[in-house]
């Protein structure tokens, strides 16, 4: 696992959360992996937790691998740390990866679904091994656990 810098000392933390492809189509996708919540309860539940940990963030979907890159370089100096769901980019876009090792920023990957009891791609992360920390297969659950990370390292 590659070395990420420490948070940045401040009053209240900033987490930047990037939601990746497809999931605006959550509770029309496949439930058997992803359940029947949709992004807004997602992002409904992350504000609520983040609330009671003290933690500012900003919330952003998007299919579009550039402009993920494009947010992690540009909120760098803005966010403590990111959390970040790559969805499919996950198992293949080293570009993301690279971005995520050169922010210098704590970057968190979530999945919804367990991806090592999925299919054998999926099984494949090109980007945990330059992320802080990895929470997978709790659905909403996931991103509310990378949120706690955050909030117990700035103690």
């Amino acid at each position: 696992m590659s070395k990420q810098p420490e948070l940045k000392r401040s009053a209240k933390k900033k987490i930047f959360i990037i939601h990746g492809p497809n999931l605006n189509l959550l509770g029309s996708r496949d439930s058997q992996h992803y359940g029947t919540l949709t992004l807004d309860k997602v992002n409904r539940a992350i504000r609520k937790k983040a609330r009671e940990l003290n933690l500012e963030t900003r919330i952003i979907q998007t299919n579009h691998e550039g402009r993920i890159i494009d947010l992690l370089q540009r909120r760098r100096k803005w966010a403590d740390g990111f959390i970040i769901n790559p969805a499919a980019f996950t198992h293949y876009s080293y570009a993301i990866r690279d971005a995520i090792e050169a922010i210098q920023t704590p970057v968190v990957e979530v999945h919804l679904s367990n991806i090592y009891e999925r299919e054998d791609f999926r099984k494949i992360s090109v980007t945990k091994e330059v992320c802080v920390a990895q929470f997978y297969g709790k659905r909403v659950d996931s991103y509310l656990e990378a949120l706690e990370y955050f909030g117990l390292v700035q103690q």
